[in-house]
């Protein structure tokens, strides 16, 4: 399935840092920034999760009630330690075995050192309040630049 504007996305249910269960269809309502990240604490992903966090408070102007989740495969303790050490306030969700990226096309073939290889394709997702893809990153080039460009985009 193909992650098209203006088309409803895949449905999902995924556990957070505490072990709690996020599912899409409860956030019907509210628009919902997803962000594929590939690792915690790795210098692109650290700059992108601050990033969101620097812009949070604009992102909730632009759009009130707005979620943002961050979505690694990284483990729930993992995810702990990377809030903790960069005061992120927004969930961040294990998709231990990349199914959900798959869906969203955020795992995949990616050039990596010069090499072609299988891993996290960063990207982004926004869910508009009707439940259909507002907009869809599918390869974001600069992880710190990125944050700006989405709150530009709720911003418009």
């Amino acid at each position: 399935m193909a992650i098209e504007e203006g088309k409803k996305p895949p449905m999902f249910t995924l556990p957070n840092q505490s072990g709690k269960k996020i599912a899409l269809r409860d956030l019907l309502g509210k628009d919902v920034i997803l962000f594929f990240y590939p690792k915690d604490h790795t210098p692109g992903c650290t700059k992108e999760a601050s990033g969101f966090q620097a812009l949070l408070p604009d992102i909730r102007k632009a759009r009130r009630g707005v979620v943002v989740l961050g979505v690694s495969m990284d483990d729930a303790e993992s995810h702990k330690r990377f809030r903790k050490d960069y005061g992120l306030r927004f969930d961040l969700l294990t998709d231990a075995n990349h199914k959900v990226m798959e869906k969203y096309e955020a795992y995949g073939e990616k050039m990596m050192y010069g090499k072609i290889r299988m891993g996290v394709i960063r990207s982004t997702v926004w869910i508009g309040k009707d439940g259909r893809v507002a907009k869809h990153w599918r390869r974001v080039p600069r992880a710190a630049d990125h944050p700006q460009k989405v709150l530009e985009a709720l911003s418009a």
